[in-house]
């Protein structure tokens, strides 16, 4: 656990001091779009079992930039999460992504997901899907690719709360799956 929040903290310092100290490898033009300093690639996915409505509720954060490379370069089109001039094409292409790079089993069997839509904060842009009919979890099968088309060094994080029960893994790429039992 030392060893894990040791590398959260630092993961997420850095980048912070650099920003404060004004230490920052380019130079920040403020009327266009600044770049956002990160040396390493991470997703961060959280499940939550809402027993009350049955549903697992999933969000899926990536860094907004490293999320429009991957979209543009899979999909071939232009894509702009930030101000996308057509919001509709954009949530197609999050949907799809998310859809064929993630997939979850509950209790053994795979969950159909429900597509919510997505939305940019800052740096990181969340996509949100529901998945119906789960009214009670006692294990969870996460297979993910989720930007493995893009960086060989991806972090995929994924914290899952159930009955109040919180557990977290990552998986790193190549690894694809997981389990977690409650």
């Amino acid at each position: 656990m030392a060893a894990w929040l040791n590398k959260w903290l630092l993961l997420t310092v850095s980048p912070l001091f650099l920003l404060l100290s004004g230490n920052l490898p380019f130079h920040i033009d403020p009327v266009s779009r600044p770049p956002v300093p990160h040396p390493f690639h991470v997703s961060v996915t959280e499940i939550n079992h809402n027993a009350s409505e049955k549903t697992l509720e999933i969000s899926c954060k990536i860094f907004t930039d490293d999320f429009e490379k991957v979209l543009a370069k899979n999909y071939k089109t232009k894509v702009d999460l930030i101000n996308p001039p057509n919001k509709a094409a954009m949530d197609s292409l999050v949907k799809k992504y998310i859809f064929s790079h993630l997939s979850i089993k509950a209790n053994g069997r795979p969950v159909q997901f429900s597509y919510l839509g997505f939305e940019n904060d800052h740096e990181a842009a969340f996509g949100y899907i529901e998945v119906a009919n789960i009214p009670s979890l006692t294990r969870l099968d996460i297979s993910t690719s989720v930007m493995y088309d893009m960086f060989d060094d991806q972090m995929n994080i994924f914290h899952v709360i159930v009955n109040g029960n919180r557990k977290s893994t990552k998986l790193n790429y190549p690894d694809k799956e997981t389990t977690l039992s409650f």
